[in-house]
Parts: structure tokens; sequence; C-alpha cells
């Protein structure tokens, strides 16, 4: 039976580029962010690259992957989530899944997926994790 978590992130870093033409939609950016983490997961300053897909200026997709390293619940390690998402004028809406293999320490054999909603302009975003160790 996996286990419930949750908890807050808040984005420490966010710096965006262009790639490809600008000048028009839909258009490809790049993302790397730092977040940190609180509640069951308990990561700071974690290292997370966005493909992003603008279909408009506010609209569109974005897949990433972030490495997570600090704890789960207690127990101490390493892993990696793959997320995928979509936002509009209003916020994000995210699930993520960790990526097979990528745990470590107290976190190996890590399976899991979780979601989050984040509203522009609010400060952190809240989080959801269920997972189990293999």
């Amino acid at each position: 039976m996996p286990k419930q978590t949750s908890g807050y992130f808040t984005y420490a870093n966010w710096e965006e580029r262009e790639v490809g033409p600008s000048e028009r939609y839909p258009r490809l950016g790049h993302a790397s962010v730092t977040n940190t983490f609180t509640g069951g997961i308990e990561a700071t300053d974690t290292t997370c690259e966005y493909t992003i897909a603008y279909g408009t200026e506010t609209t569109g997709t974005f897949t990433g992957m972030e490495v997570l390293a600090g704890r789960l619940d207690g127990r101490e390690g390493t892993f990696v989530v793959e997320e995928r998402g979509s936002f509009d004028a209003d916020g994000t809406v995210c699930t993520f899944e960790v990526v097979s293999g990528t745990g470590t320490g107290e976190l190996a054999g890590l399976r899991g997926t979780g979601s989050f909603t984040a509203r522009h302009g609010e400060p952190s975003c809240a989080y959801t994790f269920a997972y189990d160790l293999g």
C-alpha cells in the first residue's frame, strides 16, 4: 500500500531563455529552476530543468526533470522526478513520477507519483506524493 505525504515548495530561482524563433507562437523555452521543498519531502536547492512549449504568451505545456536530495518522511537520499504539466493565465497544473532506479541511500527502490497546482503570484505551492520503497 503506497504511503501518502504532502508539503509545500517554493521557487528559489527561475532562469528562462528562449529557444528558436521568438517573434511568434508557438515557440520553445528552456528554464533552469531551483526549488526548496518542506513537509514530507525536505530538499533545498533542487536542480530542475524544463522544456516549455508556449502556444500563446500565457498558455502552454512543459516537461522537466528535477533532482531532489534530502529526506522523504525522515529517510535520507536522492531521487529524480519527471514532471509534465500545463499552464494558463491562472496557474500551473503538474504531475510527476519518480524516475525508475534513481533512488539512493535510504530511498533506494523508491517508486511514486505526485502532483501540484500552482497559482501565479503565490509564494509557495502545495504538493501531494504517493510512494513506496520496493
